[in-house]
């Protein structure tokens, strides 16, 4: 265990600051194109993917009493991306509308590696602050949403996804045998209303309409028109495009993410509407050493839904007896699920056997799978 000692010295915060590589790499890219087109995509998704065979993993638990002070050069990070984002993408949309030295496909490449930016980067970030308590952090979590068009999915993930995840409520959560193609789509019709609903419910509870300033889809929807008017005043129609591009390729990786870290797991039904407690068995883990630097830790991803509000630097990470493990790191677990055949290949199995250990006592799945309740042995 790592004690709150070495947790505070900056030398250990220093590998969650990888993010900051991308930052030349995009002006590599944005200055000469071609062949450096790769470079974003290569540092996010495959430099890590190879150190991660390279490092090993990282089974070391830190302590979770360490005062909150002592997390200070962790935290700043998180703190400085939103202006390190916003600089880079809305410097970039200026520059390529001012000078014409890549071609069209070019541009449409150094888009794409902004959108690794924003979507594997930007809203790993902004989960992580919409979940603290100091107003700043959570603002900037929104600056950061905004930014990638997806204001809604700080309601939806805070009021429905951790109160419902492995349940049929909770759109985000992959079923079983669910390609990924089909969940995307899912998920995109979905989570709007239901994060518009849950909204609501909280205004309600309060006695307040949904015109009131404290919904926060006024402020959402600001963030957002914002955020268009000024990629548009900086690089009229081709700027907006661009912007426009940009955040759906951060919101395909979000969602390639979601598919990931709950596919095919659930929690029991105990009747009347009722659920379980979320334990730890209820989302893969992965203690993959370099994309969890990366990633800030995001990919220990059980100890996250048992204790949602704890900072990214003490998460802890659990045994497979404990928790379902990913057999690799997230970009390569992504880049598997956009082969649904290969994907139910080498998670399918996985899944069978989870619900071998943890719940015997269920016959059939089936219904779950459709959207019901699983079924118990025995019931009727």
């Amino acid at each position: 265990m790592s004690s709150p000692e070495e947790i505070r010295k900056p030398i250990r915060a220093l590998p969650f600051w990888l993010s900051l590589g991308t930052v030349p790499l995009a002006v590599i890219e944005a200055r000469f194109g071609g062949w450096t087109l790769l470079l974003l995509p290569a540092y996010a998704w495959w430099l890590v993917s190879l150190l991660d065979q390279l490092l090993g993993r990282n089974t070391d638990q830190p302590d979770v009493s360490t005062p909150e002070a002592d997390l200070f050069w962790y935290r700043l990070i998180t703190l400085i991306w939103f202006p390190i984002q916003f600089a880079v993408i809305y410097g970039a949309i200026w520059y390529v509308t001012r000078s014409d030295h890549l071609s069209p496909s070019e541009t449409v490449g150094l888009f794409f590696g902004l959108g690794v930016i924003s979507g594997t980067i930007g809203i790993v970030y902004a989960h992580e602050l919409m979940h603290q308590k100091p107003r700043l952090e959570r603002w900037l979590g929104d600056l950061l949403l905004a930014m990638v068009l997806y204001s809604h999915f700080r309601s939806e993930h805070l009021q429905v996804h951790h109160l419902w995840v492995g349940t049929p409520r909770d759109a985000v959560s992959a079923r079983y045998n669910e390609g990924f193609y089909r969940y995307f789509l899912r998920v995109q019709r979905a989570c709007p209303g239901s994060a518009w609903r849950a909204e609501m419910l909280r205004l309600a509870r309060a006695g307040r309409s949904s015109w009131h300033r404290s919904n926060p889809f006024w402020r959402y929807g600001a963030l957002q028109l914002a955020a268009l008017a000024l990629a548009y005043a900086i690089g009229g129609w081709i700027g907006l495009g661009l912007f426009l591009y940009q955040a759906f390729i951060a919101v395909w990786q979000l969602e390639l993410t979601n598919y990931v870290e709950h596919y095919g797991l659930t929690r029991a039904y105990r009747g009347e509407g009722r659920y379980e407690p979320v334990r730890p068995h209820h989302s893969w883990n992965a203690d993959h050493r370099a994309t969890n630097w990366l990633l800030i830790n995001l990919q220990r991803h059980s100890d996250h839904h048992t204790k949602p509000d704890r900072r990214f630097p003490l998460l802890q990470t659990y045994t497979e007896n404990e928790a379902p493990q990913l057999p690799l790191g997230y970009p390569l677990m992504a880049l598997m699920a956009m082969v649904p055949p290969l994907w139910r290949r080498r998670m399918n199995p996985r899944v069978r056997a989870w619900r071998r250990q943890h719940y015997p006592e269920v016959a059939d799945w089936k219904p779950y799978n459709k959207g019901a309740n699983p079924m118990p042995r025995g019931s009727v």
